[in-house]
């Protein structure tokens, strides 16, 4: 779904009688594959919280982030019945309909607010966890990246404080930025909404292309998200560069571990940016340039199906996997942090004690059990 509530006249103007028609694929697997996520996330995502508010007392800079990754997962973990009843159920609402209001206005500046907190977050914890190996050089000359920093990712004491302040300005940034967008469009949806268009069905190009607002809108996002993902490749280099540099220093034993660390850190980020997220934001670019290229010139037959239903179904199995990282985040908490890694291993070890334990003595009643009858 787009952001946009202004697109009914383009898709009227245009094809007055065609439509978005859905496959399977929409209309079944992805409901499915939204379901799943909702199962697999909810917890996941609820126990890493727990583990890293509760369990984790001494709080570094890479707990706060990721207990903010943590919240916008949950956030959007709680969006994912919505979708696959919005999947499964689109061609059969009316636009105006409470429920698709519902999706439209509520759902989707959710969505999208979440997944632009997602890639910012991670970007922070791959500069963060530069910062924190290029302090600690053993290399022949000190790392360009030290000047280029800021003095508050290379204070030890300040980093904590700047993750609080940099997830802050994020939440209230991106908020702020989205919900204007949508009460913007809201108010001119209100205002243009005409009779023909009260029947117009839910999932269509009203909802699904957007107009002027939601392209521009889109090339914003898509350029930030480029922005940052540029970030993690430059630390993701510059890291190999250090080590690369580093390992002709004789005092490196202590060091090679740390190094690793944080080179893995690193690559579990990229792979997260790489794998979920940079297939939708591409595929997003190339649709808005179809749908802003492309002219209709001849008339479609009625009920016809509208010649961008395929690019929507393509574009809406890529938001699908932008926004399965928030079910596959918490195995990436147990990559990046060690901290956390170790109490979910001792949580687990006390919950297979426990099980035994009480196995141990249902057996052992029952052994007493038998030999009372015996006797």
């Amino acid at each position: 779904m787009e952001i946009s509530f202004s697109a009914s006249s383009m898709a009227n103007d245009s094809h007055p009688e065609s439509h978005l028609c859905q496959t399977s694929t929409t209309s079944v697997v992805l409901p499915i594959i939204y379901t799943i996520m909702s199962i697999t996330g909810l917890p996941g995502n609820a126990i890493s919280l727990w583990v890293f508010i509760r369990k984790i007392t001494t709080k570094t800079s890479t707990h706060i982030y990721l207990i903010n990754l943590g919240i916008s997962n949950l956030l959007l973990c709680l969006t994912m019945p919505f979708q696959a009843t919005y999947y499964s159920l689109g061609t059969k609402w009316h636009r105006q309909d409470t429920m698709c209001q519902m999706a439209i206005s509520g759902l989707t500046p959710v969505i999208h607010i979440n997944i632009c907190i997602g890639v910012m977050i991670l970007s922070c914890v791959a500069l963060s966890r530069f910062a924190s190996l290029i302090q600690h050089s053993h290399a022949d000359r000190p790392s360009r990246w030290l000047n280029v920093l800021p003095g508050a990712f290379l204070c030890r004491k300040r980093h904590a404080k700047l993750a609080y302040v940099l997830c802050m300005v994020t939440w209230a940034t991106v908020t702020i930025g989205v919900t204007s967008f949508v009460v913007l469009y809201s108010i001119r949806e209100a205002r243009s909404v005409d009779d023909s268009d009260r029947n117009e069905a839910c999932y269509s190009v009203a909802v699904e292309v957007g107009r002027e607002g939601s392209r521009a809108f889109a090339l914003v996002a898509i350029s930030l998200f480029f922005v940052f993902f540029l970030l993690v490749l430059c630390a993701y280099m510059a890291v190999i560069r250090h080590i690369w540099r580093s390992r002709r220093s004789a005092v490196i034993s202590n060091s090679q571990r740390v190094y690793a660390r944080v080179f893995r850190n690193i690559v579990v980020i990229i792979v997260v940016l790489v794998v979920c997220l940079l297939p939708h934001h591409i595929y997003k670019a190339i649709f808005v340039h179809i749908v802003s290229e492309h002219t209709w010139s001849a008339s479609p037959p009625e009920d016809a199906c509208h010649p961008l239903s395929m690019y929507v179904e393509v574009k809406s199995i890529l938001l699908c996997l932008a926004t399965l990282r928030c079910s596959t985040d918490p195995i990436m908490y147990f990559l990046l942090d060690k901290t956390f890694r170790n109490h979910v291993l001792s949580l687990l070890r006390t919950r297979v004690s426990a099980n035994d334990s009480q196995s141990s003595k249902s057996n052992m009643g029952q052994l007493s059990q038998a030999t009372s009858a015996c006797l």
